[in-house]
Order: structure tokens, then C-alpha cells, then sequence
């Protein structure tokens, strides 16, 4: 399917799942149902290559295609591997997608993308300053915003806090709230300690929080110490897809914004 204008296909691909969309880059909305597959294990290059052809072969998709990645992601090159595997590290990315089926695919940052989708579109749209978006999901994604304008591959989910051997995105995202089975007060007062050390770093004047686990806001924000800048995502688990897609544009033709 080839379809002109503001349309462009945008990829997830996350630590439990791979899911994808047609996207209206114009409003930032999905213009068909996410498609989602499971992510392949061992997630080798050859495993998520084909299930990103996967679903741009579902879609019946010949244009712009873009993909949120979950790894720092440098011209092109894959630069970490936390919730993949390791034989990412350092793989041309955009070479081996783009030569699979020659598509103009454009990669980024999973939480970068979501982060452009909050700004152009959702909680962070029309605000100035510096502006965090945390991912809560198998880990912890970042993206942080100054004046609008993208930090790149921030990756502040590996952090360490006081106390903790293990990066951050161990103790409190929601794979260890999960695998925990803490309930949302537990998991809050957690994830609060991560909060006031992330502010103590940066100071945002917002704090959005994104990934699935944001449609759940209610049931645990009111427990953090912070609360009168942290908000939820407003375009929940779509901000991936979004993004991705909005990247996608910006990178191919930046004048459009």
C-alpha cells in the first residue's frame, strides 16, 4: 500500500512486544489498529529484522517507515543492548533494515520517540523548559526536552541509585513491579526514590510518564512527592508509534516542522 500526504508507517519495538501502525503525522494519530507481535527470543538482528519486515509486509507498506528502537542509536549505529541482545551492539541498524527491502526506514530511540510524540502532540505540547518523559515498561526509557528541542539517548533507566548493585530499571520498572508483584502503593514509593534522584539531577518543570502503566495513573501518582510536575502521557502505549513515525518525516524531509 502506497498512500500519499501525511501518512507514514511507525514501528515499536519493545522488550515484550514489536507493534506497528499507520500513522496520520499531521494530528499524531493511528489511522489503523496496532498490529503487535511478540518479541522474538533470543531478539538477535535477524530475529527483530524480520519482524519488522513482518509487519511492513501486514501493512502491504512501500514508504517512509519509522522505528522506535530500544538502544542508543548514533548515525545509524547501535551503541547499547539492554532489553536486546548483544549482538546488536554496534550494527548498522539503518543498513540492515534498509537493505532487507530497500524501504526508507529511519531508526531512533524508543523513548525518544515517545517523546517527540508527547511534545508535538500530547502533555508536553505548547510547553517550554526542560521537559523529562519517562517510559515505564521492561525498563526504563528516557527522553528529555529542552525548549522543544530532543537530548538524544538519554538513557536514564541506568542510572544507579543509593543502595542498588543494579541499574535503576531493575529495581523500579514495571517488569519489577511484576516480577515483584508489589501493588501500586509499593511500586509508587519505589519509583518515587528514582523520581527525586532524577530531579536532583536535572529539574525538569515536567515530569510525563509514559508506556502502558500510564493509563494506570491514578491509581499511583498520588503518592509521589512531586506530584504537581508529573503528569501522565496522554498518548499512553501509541507514543512509540507515533513518534516513530513523526522521526521518520522530520528526518526525510526536515522542513516539514
Amino acid at each position: 500500500m502506497r498512500v500519499t500526504g501525511d501518512q507514514i508507517l511507525g514501528i515499536d519495538v519493545g522488550g515484550s512486544g514489536v507493534k506497528g501502525a499507520l500513522v496520520d503525522i499531521s494530528e499524531g494519530e493511528l489511522l489503523t489498529k496496532r498490529y503487535k507481535v511478540r518479541t522474538l527470543r533470543p531478539a538477535t538482528p535477524p530475529s527483530i529484522v524480520s519482524q519488522i519486515q513482518h509487519i511492513i509486509d501486514y501493512h502491504e507498506w512501500e514508504g517512509l517507515v519509522g522505528v522506535g528502537f530500544p538502544a542508543v542509536i548514533d548515525n545509524g549505529i547501535v551503541h547499547s543492548a539492554s532489553n536486546i541482545h548483544k549482538d546488536w551492539i554496534e550494527t548498522d541498524i539503518m543498513t540492515l533494515l534498509n537493505d532487507s527491502e530497500h524501504h526508507d526506514i529511519y531508526v531512533v530511540n524508543d523513548a525518544d520517540a515517545a517523546g517527540l510524540a508527547e511534545i508535538h502532540f500530547g502533555a508536553g505540547k505548547g510547553k517550554t523548559g526542560k521537559i523529562l518523559l519517562l517510559t515505564i515498561g521492561t525498563g526504563i526509557g528516557s527522553a528529555l526536552f529542552l525548549d522543544g528541542n530532543l537530548v538524544t539517548n538519554t538513557e536514564l533507566g541506568h542510572l544507579y541509585l543509593k543502595g542498588q548493585r543494579k541499574v535503576a530499571e531493575k529495581y523500579v520498572s514495571n517488569a519489577a513491579r511484576e516480577r515483584e508483584e508489589l501493588d501500586w502503593k509499593d511500586w509508587a514509593k519505589r519509583f518515587d526514590e528514582y523520581l527525586m534522584h532524577v530531579n536532583a539531577l536535572f529539574y525538569p518543570d515536567l515530569i510525563i510518564l509514559g508506556g502502558g502503566i500510564s493509563k494506570h495513573f491514578e491509581k499511583y501518582g498520588k503518592y509521589f512527592t512531586l506530584q504537581e510536575k508529573i503528569v501522565p502521557a496522554q498518548l499512553k502505549n501509541n507514543a512509540g508509534i507515533v513518534g516513530a513515525a513523526l522521526f521518520a518525516e522530520t528526518v526525510s524531509n526536515p522542513i516539514h516542522f
